[in-house]
């Protein structure tokens, strides 16, 4: 299934979900209440998602680093799309995000760790990877997803609230019990997206510096540093682990249902499958 549909189906499928628990928990003013306070939020995340992650990880422009900011107009240009903010994240663990609702607005954060402990090769499909996901616009999919599982979150405690009403159609029990499955069953969509994604950016990335394997061995080299090096501002702000390339969290990284990410290995073996004749498909490599 192309990941753009499958997306769509997981955006749908949040979607009803927080409907669907506004009715349960309030009947058809639940509906009502669940509808405004979600497009109140995601209008507010729309806007100012982009400049809220860079302030949460101390993010600065990259005035000092011309090879960075030239390295990144020269992907963009030949990914065909606008050149984005570059930022750097003052921290030893090597990683990257990018942001932006869109492509207009893109932003890309590189950690000094990055810089420091990888490859030129690498630190471009980094930066390809990242580019990708502002062309495919996923900063601001996950931006939205990330809201809906917060707001979901926020509505489950006013469950007590609506159950005590007339119109509500749950009991006590169901209230309690919708207040525990709803925002879970949101974070495993929200993750589920993520990790739809992430395979995505992966193979565009790859395409766009035109070597899938500098990639793979970028990621292997990321996730070995990362078991190893805090990244204090993520581990602050744990909501933003699943912007990384690789989980900045010290969490294990395997492919389940709480995984913000794909494990290295599948992402390593998916990237290697691009490699007929040992060439990827994104044509002459970058550089």
């Amino acid at each position: 299934m192309p990941a753009t549909l499958k997306t769509a189906m997981l955006m749908a499928g949040l979607t009803a979900l927080f409907m669907g628990a506004g009715w349960l928990l309030g009947g058809s003013t639940g509906v009502v209440l669940a509808f405004l306070f979600a497009a109140g939020t995601n209008l507010f995340a729309w806007w100012n998602s982009d400049t809220m992650v860079l302030r949460m990880h101390g993010a600065r422009p990259a005035t000092g680093e011309d090879g960075l900011t030239r390295m990144v107009a020269d992907l963009a240009r030949r990914a065909e799309m606008p050149v984005p903010a570059v930022y750097i994240l003052e921290t030893d663990q090597p990683n990257a995000f990018a942001t932006g609702r869109s492509p207009e607005r893109g932003a890309v954060a590189v950690t000094r760790g990055l810089l420091q402990r990888l490859g030129p090769e690498e630190i471009a499909a980094v930066v390809a990877h990242e580019l990708a996901h502002i062309r495919n616009r996923d900063t601001l999919i996950m931006t939205v997803t990330a809201t809906f599982a917060g707001a979901l979150s926020m509505l489950a405690n006013f469950a007590l609230f609506f159950g005590g009403r007339r119109d509500s159609p749950l009991g006590i029990v169901g209230v309690i019990a919708m207040m525990v499955v709803a925002p879970l069953a949101a974070v495993l969509v929200q993750m589920a997206i993520s990790r739809t994604r992430e395979y995505e950016a992966d193979r565009v990335g790859a395409e766009i510096v035109g070597n899938p394997m500098w990639l793979a061995s970028a990621l292997r080299r990321i996730q070995g540093f990362a078991a190893r090096i805090d990244n204090n501002a993520a581990e602050r702000n744990p909501g933003t682990a699943h912007m990384f390339i690789v989980n900045p969290l010290h969490a294990h990284g395997y492919d389940n249902l709480f995984a913000t990410h794909p494990s290295t290995e599948n992402r390593v073996a998916a990237l290697q499958a691009m490699m007929p004749g040992g060439q990827g498909r994104g044509g002459r490599p970058w550089g």
